[in-house]
């Protein structure tokens, strides 16, 4: 999978009218914020509320709470995986740590997701490891120019950094300030340093 793909959205039987379409980004949008604020106890009806459309609506575009969470999952990852490509004219360090300061946002809602997610599918799912390669990736093209441009050392791999930035992430009694701060004094450790002479 290249940068430019994502992870291929969640089939649906036949083309979506325009309301039908803005309907559901309302409704994963709404999922994504109730599944990251409320967890478990997010109820699909208040879901439903919160996008502004009946609960008939709901089930038509996602007949179960396994749909919308894996839609929503897959959103996040597919909102991700485009970041990076919007990144393509920044200076491939900025580019590099501006996707890798997104991936800790994702990170945070992800874990929510996935959690929930997890009740209802394996850890090994495919739904979870084609998105596992999208940002992997979506990433491995900001790390490879910033490598050839000499700003990031040659020996990083994008699991390693994607692993280490998930871990920053996931620090727990840290404030979002906090994390952002361990994650730049991590990040100037990929910084390229020529050969002492």
């Amino acid at each position: 999978m290249t940068s430019a793909e994502t992870v291929p959205e969640v089939p649906s039987s036949r083309p979506m009218r325009a309301d039908a379409r803005r309907n559901s980004e309302k409704l994963l949008a709404a999922g994504r914020d109730a599944f990251t604020e409320d967890g478990s106890s997010a109820s699909l009806e208040e879901i439903a509320r919160r996008a502004g459309v009946g609960i008939g609506t709901l089930y038509r575009h996602f007949p179960t709470r396994q749909a919308l969470l894996e839609a929503v999952y897959v959103e996040e990852v597919e909102a991700l995986c485009r970041s990076a490509a919007d990144l393509a004219d920044e200076e491939p360090w900025d580019a590099l740590i501006d996707w890798l300061h997104r991936f800790v946002g994702y990170v945070g809602t992800k874990e929510a997701l996935a959690q929930e997610l997890f009740t209802y599918i394996d850890r090994d799912a495919d739904v979870l490891r084609r998105c596992h390669d999208a940002f992997y990736s979506a990433g491995e093209p900001l790390l490879t120019r910033a490598q050839q441009a000499h700003v990031v050392r040659p020996d990083a791999n994008i699991v390693d950094v994607v692993r280490m930035v998930a871990g920053i992430a996931k620090m727990t009694n840290s404030s979002p300030e906090q994390t952002l701060r361990v994650l730049d004094m991590a990040l100037d450790g990929l910084r390229y340093q020529p050969p002492t002479p």
